[in-house]
């Protein structure tokens, strides 16, 4: 049997030339692939917003993926912290603009 690690929530935000890439689209995409699941959305600001949940070698592999983006994407900075869980049951792009988290 395989061990099953904890899962884990993860607020990440990413900054750059990320709104009108197709970021979030490509993001859930990523997400689908690794088992991820949780929220990706566009900020007033310029950012992108991701709740992701997921074990923690997956969500390795997702960070590193931020880091790159979309073909078109221009990421300068990615930032994420641990959060409480919210347990989603899939990956969802949100496609209006939230002012708060």
């Amino acid at each position: 049997m395989n061990k099953t690690q904890p899962i884990k929530h993860l607020d990440i935000v990413i900054s750059g030339k990320v709104q009108g890439v197709c970021f979030r689209l490509t993001t859930k995409a990523v997400a689908d692939q690794l088992g991820i699941k949780g929220v990706v959305f566009n900020k007033p600001d310029g950012t992108v917003f991701i709740e992701a949940e997921g074990d923690p070698f997956a969500l390795e592999s997702f960070l590193e993926w931020c880091q790159e983006g979309p073909e078109n994407a221009v990421v300068e900075n990615v930032t994420s912290a641990e959060g409480d869980m919210k347990n989603y049951r899939n990956f969802e792009v949100i496609r209006k603009s939230r002012t708060s988290s």
